[in-house]
């Protein structure tokens, strides 16, 4: 008995079964956090990056993003970490422990793809933004740090499925309190933590342009 890996003590192999898809849904939710975590990071690093050595300047601030890893990395991993076993876990081949790599092939094709979706988006708010919304440069900075919290919300819904294209599929069964996390992300992120405040300022200043170029047509 001692040279046994695995010792069944009630005499029930359904044991195993769930052992082994309890453990296939441990490594892939490390997987799901470790992907979500980096396309964060990579993202703001190239950003900040490129726009300093631009211009001279930062738009995502030290504060700022401590403020989003504070917020994802809590709430992004409670997310994640909830995600339930399902039976797709185990039609996958067994995992080697002297060659299991964490980040395989398809976490670095979502890590690049994503990750330079959101570096050109954000490149484009912050070179022609302020153009583009006729807005200040400062609302144009509050604008950018907005988009990227909003990206790393849908980032964090990326993450459920790392093969699939259908993010949301069976989420309303699969995990609820996914949904509920999610929720309680946005309003923290985008609402009574300050970032609604922003998204009603940015608003009424674009209301404010609107409404005076609108009102000095009327005059002429």
């Amino acid at each position: 008995m001692e040279t046994l890996d695995i010792i069944i003590a009630e005499g029930n192999f359904n044991s195993v079964i769930i052992v082994l898809k309890r453990g296939r849904c441990i490594y892939s939710n490390i997987q799901k956090f470790i992907q979500f975590q980096l396309i964060v990071n990579v993202a703001a690093l190239v950003i900040n990056f490129i726009e300093a050595v631009s211009s001279s300047r930062v738009p995502l601030t030290a504060i700022q993003l401590l403020w989003v890893h504070l917020i994802m990395d809590v709430f992004g991993a409670l997310a994640l970490a909830v995600e339930q076993p399902t039976e797709e876990l185990m039609e996958k081949p067994p995992v080697d422990r002297s060659k299991s790599n964490l980040i395989n092939s398809i976490m670095y094709r979502n890590l690049i793809g994503q990750a330079l979706y959101q570096v050109a988006v954000l490149m484009v708010l912050h070179f022609n933004g302020s153009s583009i919304f006729e807005v200040s440069e400062k609302i144009n900075d509050t604008l950018m740090f907005n988009t990227f919290v909003l990206y790393q919300i849908f980032n964090l819904l990326n993450a459920r499925k790392l093969k699939k294209k259908n993010i949301l599929g069976g989420i309303h069964k699969e995990n609820r309190f996914f949904l509920g996390i999610v929720m309680i992300t946005v309003e923290i992120a985008g609402g009574r933590g300050g970032g609604g405040h922003r998204w009603r300022r940015c608003a009424k200043a674009k209301a404010k342009v609107g409404g005076g170029v609108a009102g000095g047509g009327r005059r002429q």
